[in-house]
């Protein structure tokens, strides 16, 4: 609370799930919010839940050429960025043989390609006051690989690799802070606004989502981390903290148990379970 409190913090996809969660801690805490997405309907309502003050900016990442103003609109507003949070993006449930090559590439324009664009914007103000925190929205599929998310995966391999090597780029300001996120399956509407096998479809059925994480302990440990310039956390349950960890250090074990872990991944999926279905549950 006394490190982001009066901090002017951007958080990006900010209309439900971690992001509208992000938005409702973040004020309780007294830190000053600029909340960012498409649907500005949605954005109004957040913008209600306190007297703090509150900035509702519409922001499209896939429209990179919006993203100077956006990031002038905020600092006109607030006169500085303290806190950058990279949520906006979409997540994936279609198989690579069934999908088209489009829904890949707008994976890709609006997970990791928009995130950069709007990063590359605010790092030149956190640059000149030599200070800032770069926090990014990654997902333990940025450390691992698994069925029915080829492209998100891909998406998120790429953000930790950008991230990474854009921190080493910082060594010459040591109060610009990178920090990358790693949330495992949440309970969030992620899932509801997934791609799948090609643009104009939706998924037909999310399925219950009670077996996952919390989103409010997700967002209360990646403040934690956010406060602490943790440059990694991995925020799950298990099992699937313990497949990172196996992925980290035991590859071959991680490829083995992925395989037959991800057998039941896809038979959940097309029996129109949640993918993400507690892999001990017994069956009845």
């Amino acid at each position: 609370e006394n490190e982001l409190r009066g901090k002017v913090v951007w958080v990006t996809g900010a209309s439900s799930g971690i992001g509208e969660e992000l938005a409702y801690q973040l004020s309780k805490i007294g830190a000053l919010l600029a909340i960012s997405a498409r649907r500005e309907d949605e954005l109004e309502k957040i913008s209600n839940l306190s007297e703090k003050d509150i900035l509702v900016l519409r922001l499209d990442l896939t429209d990179r050429s919006s993203h100077e103003a956006a990031t002038n609109s905020v600092l006109k507003h607030f006169g500085k960025i303290d806190v950058l949070v990279n949520n906006g993006g979409r997540s994936q449930r279609s198989l690579f043989v069934d999908t088209n090559l489009d829904v890949y590439s707008a994976i890709i324009e609006l997970n990791y390609l928009g995130t950069i664009s709007l990063t590359k914007h605010v790092l030149n103000h956190m640059i000149q006051r030599k200070k800032g925190k770069i926090v990014t929205v990654s997902s333990v599929m940025g450390i691992m690989g698994a069925p029915l998310a080829s492209g998100y995966c891909a998406s998120k391999h790429a953000l930790q690799g950008f991230f990474n090597s854009l921190r080493t780029e910082l060594t010459d300001y040591p109060e610009i802070s990178i920090i990358n996120i790693c949330p495992g399956p949440v309970q969030s509407k992620i899932i509801q606004n997934v791609f799948t096998e090609n643009l104009a479809k939706s998924i037909e059925n999310s399925g219950d989502q009670s077996h996952k994480m919390p989103t409010d302990r997700c967002v209360r440990l990646t403040l934690v981390s956010t406060a602490n310039d943790l440059k990694e956390a991995w925020i799950s349950d298990h099992p699937y903290l313990a497949v990172c960890y196996l992925w980290q250090y035991a590859p071959t074990w991680a490829w083995w148990l992925m395989n037959r872990m991800g057998k039941r991944r896809i038979q959940n999926f097309k029996s129109g379970v949640d993918a993400d279905a507690s892999y001990s549950r017994k069956k009845k």
